[in-house]
């Protein structure tokens, strides 16, 4: 049996639920609003956030119920997360698709879920709920720290 962490012993079809569950590294910036240009299919990010994303723990009010309570909520899987092109370039998920191993700064590396954080990676602090803008104003809310 090898030493090697899961994720770099396994492909995302091969993780456990709770494997799968701790990879994610609560960063929050799936739950941001995302442009997309209808000519060049370009993504932007924006720092509004998803309605049910808390802005301190970057993570989920409602995990469980998230889909029925937001039905444009896209729920990460190995087969959704290998179609999405607009998934960060610090995602684990993204990361362990392409082979490539995750940060010093994700708490499974790190052991400490707060470095995600202190590497100022996730979107802690610097978003807005998506109840508090209008879809007009979302153009005046793109920002480059999220890609």
């Amino acid at each position: 049996m090898s030493d090697a962490p899961f994720w770099k012993r396994k492909t995302l079809g091969e993780l456990s639920r709770d494997e799968w569950e701790s990879l994610c590294d609560g960063c929050g910036k799936c739950c941001l609003v995302k442009l997309q240009d209808p000519d060049t299919d370009e993504i932007a990010y924006t720092d509004v956030s998803c309605q049910l994303l808390d802005g301190a723990s970057c993570r989920c009010k409602d995990y469980p119920n998230r889909k029925k309570r937001v039905p444009d909520c896209v729920v990460l899987s190995p087969k959704v997360v290998a179609d999405l092109s607009w998934m960060p370039s610090t995602c684990a998920y993204r990361l362990v698709r392409e082979g490539r191993d995750l940060a010093w700064w994700h708490p499974l590396v790190s052991g400490d879920p707060n470095t995600v954080h202190e590497a100022g990676i996730s979107v802690r602090g610097r978003v807005i709920s998506e109840t508090l803008v209008e879809d007009a104003e979302l153009p005046d809310h793109v920002v480059d720290w999220s890609a």
